[in-house]
């Protein structure tokens, strides 16, 4: 099995964004550079992956060709996209972040998820084990954001969460450490993209 990853140094501070990107849009691309900023990272990853085990993957394309529309919506050098996962043949975010550190333990890797996921955090298989394995980071989305910070994991994780002044510092934490980050905000979806590009069907 060959694995390629976008290349890797020691001491490289790397955000992991994981997704479908089906399709990739502005708004990753936005939560992306906020991330690189106020994070301090010197990498985000796009990891395009072989489907959400919590949704419907009966139509969705082959990773390769999301990466590649990824990679046109980028456009950004500290982007990069990867499909790795597909290779790994992993389903869940646990399996590939247990693979990346073991490999890569000089790396200062940091999750990336938006309001959205943490509300449904709980729900992740291992997601436990996805806290205390690295620091995280959380991106406010419109209208998520009550329900992310009332939501069983952030209630659960509420000692490790970190201020968000302090959040330039969250890649060099031991886990469990974790940030949400306020600031402009994005209200576009890969959902609401897809119905919207579907054709409309009129009866008389």
């Amino acid at each position: 099995m060959i694995v390629r990853l976008p290349p890797l140094a020691p001491g490289l501070r790397v955000g992991l964004y994981g997704g479908s990107f089906n399709p990739a849009h502005a708004g990753h691309r936005h939560v992306s550079r906020l991330a690189l900023r106020r994070l301090a990272l010197d990498r985000v990853w796009w990891l395009v992956s072989p489907g959400n085990p919590l949704k419907d993957r009966s139509h969705l394309p082959e990773a390769a060709r999301r990466a590649e529309g990824a990679r046109a919506m980028a456009r950004d050098p500290r982007i990069a996209v990867t499909d790795f996962e597909a290779a790994l043949g992993v389903r869940y975010t646990r399996e590939t972040l247990a693979w990346l550190t073991e490999r890569h333990p000089e790396v200062r890797f940091v999750w990336i998820m938006g309001a959205d996921s943490l509300a449904s955090f709980h729900r992740w298989r291992g997601w436990r084990e996805i806290a205390e394995r690295m620091p995280f980071a959380v991106i406010d989305r419109p209208g998520y954001t009550l329900a992310a910070m009332a939501s069983p994991a952030a209630r659960a994780l509420a000692r490790a969460r970190i201020d968000e002044a302090a959040a330039a510092t969250l890649a060099g934490r031991a886990p469990p450490a974790w940030v949400f980050l306020h600031g402009p905000r994005s209200g576009l979806s890969s959902t609401a993209l897809r119905a919207a590009a579907k054709p409309s069907v009129f009866r008389a």
